[in-house]
């Protein structure tokens, strides 16, 4: 399995998206800011993830994430839905 995920600061300034084979492990990484893109952003917290079979459509839907529109999605309808 395959994880897509969103980090945020505290203020909720940053966002950072990434994917994995191994979150747990990766969500470790980043909080001891062994990761250079979130180290100055610290702490970050998890927001949001999404599971995928492949490699390939994490990549996908990373890159996607990414974009302006996939930024705009992801801050709407997964990180701040409400159930």
């Amino acid at each position: 399995m395959w994880y897509v995920y969103a980090l945020e600061n505290n203020n909720k300034s940053f966002i950072y998206i990434g994917y994995t084979n191994d979150l747990n492990r990766r969500i470790i990484e980043h909080s001891d800011g062994k990761t250079q893109s979130t180290k100055a952003f610290l702490p970050l917290k998890l927001s949001a993830y999404v599971a995928v079979t492949t490699e390939q459509k994490a990549k996908r839907l990373e890159k996607y994430f990414k974009t302006g529109s996939g930024k705009t999605i992801l801050k709407k309808r997964i990180i701040q839905q409400r159930f």
